[in-house]
């Protein structure tokens, strides 16, 4: 009898330990789960801005060489349809460059550059995330045989 009382008053002292335990742990394991989440939104949303601004920089680099069009704006809409196809509620383009063009010339060779910026929403308070990501290439040209 004396061994069965003592063993109930063990049991007795660690009443309610898993109740404290879940309490404590709990908001950690939302915030180690939040966390990958935002984490996996932000390397989706990189790609997305990768693909876009090399969208735009393909054809960026074929109109370059031709004045007559207007290559910057055609580079320009492209990567902004890249983001609406792919992800058009995850990436907020940045009203002042989220998608910019420019070329510029070194010597006789002329590359062309699409940038494209954005911010990401953002599921941990603290938190501001963006992204900016950039292609760049040399201008198609046609050199004739002699």
């Amino acid at each position: 009898m004396i061994g069965r009382g003592g063993a109930r008053r063990r049991r007795d002292t660690e009443s309610g330990v898993s109740a404290i335990e879940f309490v404590l742990l709990t908001p950690l394991l939302f915030f180690l789960i939040f966390a990958t989440v935002q984490f996996a939104i932000y390397f989706f949303a990189r790609h997305v801005a990768i693909a876009a601004a090399q969208e735009g920089d393909r054809v960026a680099r074929a109109e370059a060489a031709n004045p007559a069009e207007n290559w910057s704006a055609d580079a320009t809409d492209k990567a902004r349809g890249w983001i609406n196809q792919l992800a058009p509620s995850l990436l907020v383009l940045d009203p002042v460059n989220g998608v910019s063009a420019k070329s510029n010339q070194k010597g006789n060779d002329w590359t062309v550059s699409v940038t494209v910026s954005a911010h990401l929403p953002s599921l941990l308070f603290w938190t501001d995330m963006s992204v900016t990501e950039s292609s760049t290439g040399p201008v198609e040209r046609f050199i004739p045989d002699n």
